[in-house]
C-alpha cells in the first residue's frame, strides 16, 4: 500500500515493516537497555533520561554513517567495525565492573564515587555508538528500507524520525516502570542484574570481534 503526497510516494508496507523491526530491536535486551535501566534503578529518572539523550545521539551518528555509505560518499571496513566493537566492549565491561564493585558493601568510597557516574550523556553515547545490535542494524539492515520513498533524503529523514520516536518511547517506558512501579529493593536487584548483563555482553563482544579480526588477517 502506498500513499502519494505532493513530493514523495510513501511505501506504507515498507514503513510498517521498518517500524515493527525497530520496535522489536529496541524492546530486546541489549547494552543500551541494560545501561538505561541500571541507571534508572541506581540514580533515578533524571540521569536515566540524560543517558537516553546520549544513546539517541549515538544512533543519529550511526544513521549518518549509514546514509553516507548508501550515498557512496564513504565506506567502512569490517576490520574497523571489529576494532570499534572491541573498544566499545572494553568500555562497557569496565563500567559494568565498576558498578558491580560499588554494589559491594566492602567497596571503598572512591569506587562508589566513580560508580556514581553510571549513565549520563557521555556514557550513553559511547555505549550506543559501540552497541553491536545498533551497528549491525544500521550497517546491514537499515539500507533495506531506504526505498520507503522515492527520494533518498526524504527516506533518510523519515526513517530517522521513526527511530528517534520509538527509541525514546521504549526507553522512557523502561525508566517509568522502574521508578514508579518498583520498590527500592527490586530497583537494586535490577541495577545488579543490568551490570551483570553488561559484563556478559562485553565478554561476548570481545570474543566475537577478536574472531572477526583474526578472520580479516592474512591466512586468518
Amino acid at each position: 500500500m502506498r500513499y502519494e503526497g505532493e513530493k514523495a510516494l510513501i511505501n506504507l508496507t515498507l514503513l510498517s515493516a521498518y517500524s515493527l523491526s525497530v520496535l522489536l530491536l529496541l524492546v530486546t535486551p541489549g547494552p543500551v537497555v541494560a545501561l538505561v535501566t541500571g541507571t534508572a534503578a541506581r540514580h533515578g529518572a533524571r540521569k536515566a533520561f540524560a543517558t537516553v539523550i546520549g544513546t539517541n545521539s549515538a544512533s543519529l551518528v550511526l544513521i549518518i554513517l549509514a546514509a553516507l555509505m548508501l550515498a557512496g560518499v564513504m565506506s567502512i571496513s569490517g576490520l574497523f567495525l571489529s576494532l570499534l566493537g572491541i573498544a566499545g566492549s572494553l568500555y562497557i565491561g569496565y563500567g559494568a565492573l565498576i558498578s558491580l564493585r560499588a554494589g559491594n558493601p566492602q567497596a571503598n568510597a572512591q569506587e562508589n564515587t566513580v560508580a556514581a557516574g553510571d549513565g549520563g550523556v557521555i556514557r550513553g553515547f559511547i555505549t550506543g555508538i559501540s552497541n553491536p545490535k545498533d551497528i549491525l542494524f544500521f550497517v546491514a539492515f537499515f539500507p533495506q528500507f531506504i526505498a520507503v520513498t522515492q527520494n533518498f533524503a526524504a527516506s533518510i529523514m523519515m526513517l530517522t524520525v521513526v527511530w528517534i520516536i520509538f527509541d525514546f518511547a521504549v526507553l522512557s517506558l523502561y525508566i517509568l516502570l522502574i521508578n514508579n512501579w518498583l520498590s527500592p529493593h527490586h530497583s537494586r536487584r535490577i541495577g545488579l542484574a543490568s551490570s551483570l548483563f553488561l559484563l556478559v555482553i562485553s565478554l561476548s563482544g570481545l570474543v566475537y570481534n577478536v574472531r572477526e579480526i583474526i578472520h580479516h588477517l592474512p591466512y586468518g
